[in-house]
Order: structure tokens, then sequence, then C-alpha cells
């Protein structure tokens, strides 16, 4: 039996639905909170859905050694920097959602993506907010090849969907999902409703025929994927692409991956030939002055499957103001001052009228416990103008006690520093390497006032 389709509006505060939209929910009293929601009539119990969701036929029950893997391999994607982040390569079947600012290069990337995959699959790129022309003028001004690629102007998923079934390509490019639109939601592209169900039509099609989907994403003003949440838990893979106006380096994190490891970084740069893979990331990011200048040292953090050494500089200055300001950039504002705190009592270092300022070079946004130590010898640094020495590498957890708590991966990054010419490095006693490196001094340390002695 047919499913007949209707719609209903449903407060995201109370829950509450109503037949048709209204300013305010009379159940809660809150403003402008109903959304359109597109339900269906219940199935007779001997009527049939045509599959589930993820393509599997209804019934049928499988243990997990049946599962033949070798059907679906991977994909290389031209990129060995965005296979890293993908976590070897494209799925098949699966859905990858890209966000970023505007002028990012997320249409870029994926252009260039698809024009080199078209030589050997079938790729269909559906344009919601470029012309073909201005498309196709993108891609002969980056010399992509053209020949292979199919491209269409489209904004109705159903007229999308029944235009891939007849095509049959192996990897479809939606951009973006924010202008599709499903013909029988009343509301306008963009919105909630359109956006869920437009993404669950896209996504159901993908696992029930084995496509390649990749959706482009708008962001808010916050620089979070806009539309609702339920868009992430939909798609198996989310995508990041960050960077400033000021820097051509742009870098691809993976914020969620079904099929590899989350938190992985790819780092492009944007030149007159499209993004181009930077081979050696942790080479950008130490690209220091010649004067050594207190205040700065080099960590190295963990990203995703592979260490990246980034430097990180403090600034301590003298205050005019009744509440002395704690600026951070690429780390968190938080974790700043509690590790000022954690300095004064077991360091005995009071900074507190003072301005501190801490800034991760290169936009590298450091999201692990390992700068703690980094951080705070490079307060201690600049508030004494006391330069570190360039060979120097630190990494390690600073705990409320005062005690240095050992990180993951300690001998791969120690590795990496040794590989890039770093001589010294200061690193919680957990983490001292069994076997000494070639080349490097390590000094390990159990408390922070052992790393403070350290310094000399």
């Amino acid at each position: 039996m047919a499913r007949k389709k209707t719609t209903a509006y449903v407060c995201n505060d109370c829950g509450a639905d109503y037949t048709k939209w209204q300013g305010q929910c009379p159940d809660c009293g809150a403003w402008n909170t109903l959304t359109e929601v597109r339900l269906g009539a219940v199935a007779t119990p001997g009527s049939r859905s045509g599959g589930g969701f993820a393509g599997a036929a209804d019934g049928v029950v499988n243990t997990l050694a049946e599962i033949d893997l070798a059907d679906i391999p991977r994909i290389s994607a031209g990129s060995q920097e965005l296979d890293l982040v993908l976590g070897g390569g494209l799925v098949p079947g699966s859905c990858i959602l890209v966000g970023g600012e505007p002028g990012a290069g997320k249409s870029t990337l994926l252009l260039q993506t698809l024009c080199k995959l078209a030589e050997s699959q079938v790729a269909l790129y559906v344009t919601g907010e470029e012309s073909p022309q201005q498309v196709a003028m993108r891609a002969h001004r980056l010399g992509l090849p053209v020949n292979r690629l199919q491209i269409m102007a489209e904004t109705s998923v159903e007229t999308v969907c029944a235009t891939a079934a007849r095509v049959r390509p192996k990897i479809l490019v939606v951009d973006s999902i924010q202008v599709m639109q499903l013909e029988e939601i009343a509301s306008a592209p963009g919105s909630v409703s359109q956006v869920r169900e437009c993404a669950a039509m896209l996504v159901r099609y993908a696992k029930q025929t084995g496509t390649v989907l990749l959706l482009v994403g708008h962001v808010t003003k916050d620089g979070s994927l806009a539309g609702p949440k339920v868009l992430e838990h939909m798609i198996d893979c989310s995508l990041m692409l960050e960077g400033t106006s000021d820097s051509h380096f742009r870098t691809l994190r993976s914020h969620k991956n079904r099929f590899g490891a989350v938190n992985e970084l790819g780092v492009f740069a944007m030149t007159d030939r499209g993004l181009r893979e930077v081979a050696n990331p942790s080479a950008i990011f130490l690209q220091r002055g010649d004067e050594v200048a207190s205040g700065s040292v080099v960590i190295v953090v963990w990203e995703g499957t592979r260490p990246l050494l980034v430097e990180l500089q403090a600034l301590v200055d003298d205050s005019h103001l009744s509440n002395p300001r704690r600026v951070t950039v690429g780390l968190e504002h938080n974790r700043l001052a509690m590790l000022l705190a954690v300095l004064h009592r077991h360091g005995g270092i009071m900074v507190g009228d003072q301005d501190v300022f801490v800034n991760v070079v290169g936009g590298v946004k450091v999201l692990e416990t390992s700068a703690d130590l980094a951080l705070i010898l490079a307060v201690i640094s600049s508030f004494r103008d006391h330069p570190l020495p360039r060979d120097l590498v630190v990494f390690g957890e600073v705990g409320l006690s005062g005690e240095i708590r050992p990180v993951q991966n300690g001998q791969e990054r120690l590795r990496e520093a040794a590989k890039h010419g770093f001589s010294r490095a200061i690193i919680p006693f957990g983490n001292a390497p069994r076997q000494p490196i070639k080349g490097m001094e390590v000094i390990p340390v159990r408390k922070l006032t052992d790393a403070l002695d350290a310094l000399g």
C-alpha cells in the first residue's frame, strides 16, 4: 500500500505538533520554534517499504562473518591528503558532507577530485548555486580534464535522483544541500525540513545503489554546519575545510568518520591552479624567524594518525586594566586560565596582574591536552624575557596538582621531532623512550617544578 505523504509543524522546544504553522507555540509559549516535518501514513502489516534506509532487504539477517568486505573496495580520491582524511579513500555507498566558510575552496576541491575520478569512473556533478558555464570556466582555469565529467544544474531532489538512476554514476556531488528542495514540502530551500528530507532522500539513494555521495554544506556565523543536527547523524563522514583570508593554506579536518580516524588533518595550499596538497605539513608551520624571541616554543600535537609540529607563542605584558586579559587563538580559553592557576600554585610564578596572549602559528587549532606543558613554558619565557632554545621541543599534559601526565604516541612524536632536526625534548616521565633516540637529548619530568629546573 502506498504511503500518503502529509506534513505537520512541530515545536523544537516542547515537541507539540500542529496542522499549520503559527508564530507562537500554544503549549510552551515559545516564539518561532515551529518547523515543518514530513510525515507518512502508517503502513499495513502486509505492506513492504522497498528496503531499509541503508538499502538492505527487509527480514534478511546475517552474521558479521558472512559479510564480504571485498565487495566494497575503497576508491582513491587522487589526493594523498584527502585519502588520509577519509581514512583510505572513498567507500561505495557512503555519504560525505564537506563544510567550510565561503571562499574556503569546497567547490574547487570537489571539482578537482571529480575531474580526476571521471577519467576512470562515471561521475556526476550537480550544481545548484552556479551555472554549468561558471563551473566549466573554473575547470578550464585550473587546467582540469573536462572531457568525461558530467554536470547538471538542478535544485529538485526528485529530478536529481531520477537523473542519477538513469546515468548511474559511481560518484555524485551535490553543491549544495542548502539549495535543494522537495516539491511536496512547502517551506523554502534551506529550511530545517527541506535540508533534512532532501538529505534523507539522497542518502537513501546512495545506500541503495552503492554511490559515493558528496554533499557541500554551508556554515553559520559561529562556524558550525548550517541546518538541523540530524543532518550530521545521517551522513557517514563530516569534513570541515578551514582557512583564513590572509593565508593561502587550507586545513581539512574530519569531525566524524565511520570509515577512519576522527580529527584527521589534511593540509592544502590554495594556488592559481587550485588546491595543492602539502606533503610535509610540519615544515610550513615551523617557518620561524632568524632571531630567537622569547615566548616561542615548538610542540608536537597528534592529528588523527600522524604527528604534527607547530609553533606556540605567548606574550605576557603589564596590564593597565583592573581585569587583565586572557586571549587565546587556536587553544581553549578556559584551559589557559586553569594552567595559569597551576603555574601560580605549583610553580610559584604569579601573572595575575599581567595580560596573557597565546597563539598557535599557522591557524592550527590544538584540541588535545599535550600542549599544556609547552604553553606554561612559553608563558614563563615571555614573562622572564628569556628565549627558549631553538632546538627544544615540548609536549605533555599538566594536572591540577602540578604533575606532568603522559600523552599518547609519545615515541612517534619524538621521532618526528628528531626528523626535523630538534635535539632536545622535555616530555612526561611516562613517555620516556626505552631506547635512546639518535641525536636527541630527552629530559623526562614528573612535576612542573622539574620542568622549570630543566630550563635553568
